[in-house]
């Protein structure tokens, strides 16, 4: 584990269209410190090449091609397996960070000595235009409170692994990221937000967020089938859970 180090995990899939902006938005990072795992899950579009051209010009640039495609969870775990950092940062192909994303927020995790930390985000579109929406974020969040509704913005996220007594893996479960942030927060573990938007999420059609009755029912699954929750206590979670989306959206 190489103290310092930022390992971004970032799964791709026929991204062609938008890994470009994915990978500029870290090579402009101004905390230098950091290593981009890429994992292809059997892209068939011209991603592969563009990725394989930024592997040449930066050796920080990692590319890793699976030889099937399972998925996001698996992509995420092959290259959370290949990560030498202390720190593990998510970015998914298709979303943009600002360029001071990893300094403001290592700098903010070292000064709360947290495990896991978030930030605010901004709605942009598959042209880059804003949406107008920003996605705000409390100061800091308990498990009891994370199982109201999921805060923790994916691409936002920077856990410390220094701090963890378990090793990091994405489920194969929906909301496998969801799924992650319980786990560590059901061990005691505090995520600390820091309310400043440092990044910048796409929301396409065909985005799995944007499936609000599949979303609902993959969290109820996580409220019974992998938290074990007894089931009067789920529909009050489940009922928080929906008043939050509301507000969110």
């Amino acid at each position: 584990m190489k103290e310092n180090l930022v390992s971004i995990i970032t799964p791709m899939y026929n991204s062609g269209k938008f890994i470009r902006n994915t990978i500029e938005s870290v090579l402009k990072q101004t905390y230098e410190d950091w290593e981009m795992i890429i994992v292809d899950d059997c892209s068939k579009d011209e991603s592969p090449e563009i990725v394989k051209s930024y592997t040449k010009k930066d050796e920080r640039i990692k590319y890793i091609r699976v030889s099937e495609n399972k998925g996001v969870s698996n992509a995420r775990n092959v290259a959370l397996k290949n990560a030498s950092g202390r720190y593990i940062a998510f970015l998914d192909s298709d979303d943009i960070w600002e360029i001071t994303k990893l300094e403001k927020q290592i700098r903010f995790m070292k000064e709360k000595n947290c495990a896991i930390s978030f930030t605010s985000y901004e709605l942009i579109n598959e042209e880059n235009q804003k949406l107008n929406k920003v996605v705000g974020v409390p100061k800091s969040v308990d498990y009891k409170t994370l199982l109201k509704g999921n805060v923790l913005g994916c691409l936002t996220v920077v856990i410390d692994k220094s701090k963890l007594n378990f090793d990091i893996k994405m489920s194969g479960v929906r909301h496998e990221d969801y799924v992650l942030w319980l786990s560590i927060l059901k061990r005691g573990y505090i995520a600390y937000g820091l309310d400043e938007v440092l990044a910048q999420y796409r929301k396409s059609l065909t985005s799995l967020s944007g499936n609000k009755i599949k979303s609902a029912m993959w969290t109820w699954n996580i409220y019974r089938n992998i938290e074990k929750i007894p089931l009067y206590k789920s529909i009050y979670y489940f009922v928080n859970y929906s008043i939050n989306g509301i507000k969110k959206s």
